[in-house]
C-alpha cells in the first residue's frame, strides 16, 4: 500500500519512512504543504500521514482543501501539538485521526491500519468562488447554475485553481499539476489558457474571478 507521509523535519521524516517499510509499506516524503497537496491531487494513495506545522501550507489546510477537492485518502495527523484545540481543528478540517508525538511505532501502526479498514467515506466533492461552482465528481463547472463549456485542460485548470482559492499559484505550480511533470512546452502555455478561460467566463456573464498576481501567477478570487 502507498502511503505519503508529508514532513518538514529529516530526521522524523526518515524514522517514520523507515518503520513503514518494515511494515512492507510504500513511502513518498513530501517536505511541504504545497508539493503535499498537489500528490494528492495527481497521484493515487492509500492514506496521508502528515504534520500541521508544514512550510508553504499547514497540515489543516491541507486536508480541508484535499476534501473540499474530493480526495478522501484516509489522513492522520502525525504531530508534536498536543492542545486540544489543534486536535479539534484538524479532525474538523477532514483528518480520520491525530497522534501526538512522541508516539510509539506499535500505535502508529495500529492507527493506520484501523484507518486503511474503515476504508474512504463520502466527501464535499464541490467548490465554490462567487458565482463559479466546480463539481469535481461530475466534472462540470457551472456559472450562475449554467454549464460552462470547457475542454479537459480547461477544466482542470479551473479545478485547480478553485481549490486552491485565495492563494497565489505560479506558472510552475500550475504546469505540474495540471500538464505534468513531463510537459516541455513553453511556460506561456498558462497564459494562453487563462486568457481563452476568462473569455468563456465574460461570455457567460461571470464575475472576473481570476486575478492575475504581477511576477507569480494566478489567484481564483473567492
Amino acid at each position: 500500500m502507498r502511503i505519503l507521509l508529508l514532513k518538514d523535519d529529516p530526521a522524523a521524516a526518515a524514522a517514520i519512512r523507515a518503520i513503514l517499510l518494515r511494515s512492507r509499506f510504500s513511502v513518498q516524503i513530501e517536505s511541504d504543504g504545497q508539493s503535499g497537496f498537489d500528490a494528492l491531487l495527481t497521484d493515487s494513495f492509500d492514506a496521508v500521514i502528515l504534520d500541521v506545522d508544514l512550510p508553504t501550507r499547514d497540515g489543516i489546510d491541507v486536508c480541508r482543501a484535499a476534501r473540499a477537492a474530493g480526495r478522501d485518502v484516509p489522513a492522520l495527523v502525525v504531530s508534536a501539538r498536543d492542545a486540544v484545540e489543534d486536535r479539534v481543528r484538524a479532525l474538523d478540517a477532514g483528518a480520520d485521526d491525530y497522534l501526538i508525538e512522541p508516539f510509539v511505532e506499535a500505535e502508529l501502526l495500529a492507527r493506520l491500519r484501523a484507518l486503511l479498514r474503515r476504508g474512504r467515506r463520502p466527501v464535499r466533492h464541490e467548490s465554490a468562488a462567487a458565482d463559479l461552482i466546480v463539481d469535481h465528481g461530475a466534472r462540470v463547472v457551472t456559472v450562475a447554475g449554467k454549464p460552462l463549456s470547457l475542454g479537459s485542460t480547461e477544466f482542470r485548470l479551473v479545478e485547480y485553481l478553485a481549490i486552491n482559492a485565495n492563494i497565489a499559484i505560479s506558472r510552475t505550480q500550475v504546469l505540474q499539476s495540471v500538464w505534468g511533470d513531463r510537459f516541455d512546452g513553453e511556460p506561456n502555455i498558462v497564459d494562453v489558457y487563462v486568457s481563452a478561460i476568462r473569455r468563456k467566463l465574460r461570455r457567460a456573464g461571470a464575475q472576473d474571478c481570476i486575478e492575475t498576481v504581477w511576477g507569480v501567477g494566478y489567484r481564483l478570487v473567492a
